[in-house]
């Protein structure tokens, strides 16, 4: 740039105005340094005698900063920047000069000023600009929930002492309005701050809005998102729960709660009595009243009262005792007991007859779970014909004896085990069938026990006062020693025979 007398500029004119060479433009912050460039080109038959730097600043009067002189050197005269500017090489050619410490005050136009022979003063201006950071907050503010149906500020934004002016934007889920204001500082700052309007209702509680704030200095927006459910407040209520219409005398631990809410949240609970004084059963934990046992003087109506800072609210709840006719607690254990002692009855009512069972089948020769009894799986069974040496006669009626493995030579008797029709004689193939019929044949003579019985009493009196129905000798000496037959050997059959006892195995 360059500034001539003359109305017309003229081809030399022109020409030496493009012969001061600065930047147009230069930004910088405050309390930092900048350097101002300026350097004459092309100079030809021009002759340079003094470059001066002065300053014009916003508002005010231009002041002369720096003067260099090829004779006289460096000069600074008064102004605001003594001290703080000097020359880079302190050349005609390049008179560049640094400040630093810089103000916001020191923004303005900064031309740097040749004077030169024949053609006058020649010269160039750079636009100091000195930008600066905004301080950028954002907060939220505590406000009552509305019922009159006005917007009041709910939030606020503000981007303070920058340069240039802040420009605010608010996004949200409510729908509320913004109200921006700036204001200008004397150093030429401006602050710049924005609120954000609602008519706040408790369905906005957990809504959010953000303010974003963008600014030169700034590479991208700053946000402050804020949620409103946090600064949206309303009274406390409260309600009173626990109370079943059960307060009989004599039940422990009956509770009532208080319910309160309200933003902020409630931090005082108070319980008293209608009737007075509050109970001696009566134990009070925070929004909790315990009565440990229920008796007359809780016949009364509790309040709960509970404040937060904005108001006070109260719920109350009659309780009404009655006479205890059973005591639920105890009605399950009465019924439990029963039940379990039918059931202990019922197993011992089994257990006899299982062993009554048993005892009975074991009695007529077979045991219940199949094992060898009286008359065993195996036996020795005889009958047929007599013996020469040892007969006594047809004796039908007589007892039945067999050898048992598990005990071994010895005699048993057993009457009548055979289940036939009364009176009639057991065979040895009717004695084997009964000693190898199954649990489920056994089961069918277990009806003909009573005759089984009395047939027992007619054999037991049939044999009082007879001659036993066997004979046995030992004919050790007879035959010298030696018999055929060992006594021990033989048996006595009801046909009044006499066999060995090896004779038959099964």
């Amino acid at each position: 740039m360059c500034f001539t007398h003359s109305l017309f500029l003229s081809p030399s004119t022109a020409a030496s105005c493009q012969r001061v060479r600065v930047v147009p433009e230069v930004e910088a912050y405050p309390a930092e340094s900048v350097d101002l460039r300026c350097q004459f080109v092309d100079g030809g038959n021009t002759k340079l005698t003094q470059v001066s730097w002065i300053w014009e600043p916003t508002e005010g009067q231009r002041d002369n900063i720096a003067v260099f002189h090829p004779i006289y050197g460096e000069s600074f005269p008064e102004s605001p920047f003594n001290g703080r500017v000097r020359f880079i090489q302190g050349t005609l050619t390049n008179p560049s000069i640094t400040i630093s410490s810089l103000k916001m005050a020191d923004a303005g136009r900064y031309t740097c000023e040749y004077a030169t022979y024949p053609s006058g003063n020649e010269q160039g201006t750079t636009n100091l600009v000195i930008l600066a950071k905004p301080k950028n907050s954002a907060s939220p503010v505590v406000v009552q929930a509305s019922t009159s149906g006005k917007p009041v500020v709910v939030a606020q934004c503000e981007a303070a002492d920058g340069k240039p002016a802040a420009t605010i934007k608010w996004m949200g889920e409510v729908g509320g309005t913004d109200n921006t204001t700036s204001k200008k500082g004397l150093d030429g700052t401006v602050t710049v701050r924005s609120v954000y309007l609602l008519v706040p209702t408790p369905e906005d509680n957990g809504k959010e809005v953000t303010c974003m704030i963008s600014q030169r200095t700034q590479d991208k927006p700053q946000t402050f998102p804020m949620k409103l459910s946090s600064y949206l407040c309303n009274p406390p209520t409260v309600t009173i729960v626990g109370y079943d219409n059960n307060w009989y005398i004599g039940r422990t631990d009956a509770v009532l709660t208080c319910k309160a809410t309200g933003n902020p949240a409630p931090t005082n609970v108070t319980w008293t009595a209608m009737s007075g004084r509050m109970p001696d059963t009566v134990q009070i934990a925070d929004n909790k009243l315990i009565v440990r046992k229920v008796d007359e003087a809780v016949n009364t109506t509790f309040v709960c009262e509970v404040k937060n800072r904005l108001g006070v609210s109260k719920h109350q709840v009659t309780t009404a005792v009655i006479e205890a006719i059973v005591d639920p607690s105890n009605a399950g254990v009465v019924v439990g007991a029963i039940i379990g002692s039918l059931l202990a009855l019922l197993l011992v009512s089994s257990l006899i007859a299982v062993l009554v069972t048993r005892s009975r089948r074991q009695r007529r020769g077979y045991p219940g779970n199949g094992e060898p009894g009286a008359y065993g799986n195996k036996a020795r069974l005889f009958g047929g014909a007599g013996n020469k040496n040892e007969g006594t006669g047809a004796n039908i009626n007589g007892p039945i004896y067999t050898y048992r493995e598990s005990d071994p030579g010895a005699l048993a008797e057993n009457v009548n085990d055979f289940h036939g029709p009364p009176g009639s004689t057991p065979t040895a193939h009717d004695i084997l069938l009964s000693s190898e019929m199954d649990e489920a044949e056994r089961r069918k003579f277990d009806a003909l026990d009573d005759s089984l019985e009395e047939e027992e009493e007619r054999y037991d009196s049939f044999s009082v006062g007879m001659v036993p129905a066997y004979h046995i000798h030992r004919h050790n000496e007879e035959m010298g020693g030696v018999s055929m037959y060992l006594d021990d050997d033989m048996e006595s059959q009801r046909d009044g025979s006499v066999i060995s006892r090896t004779a038959i195995y099964v």
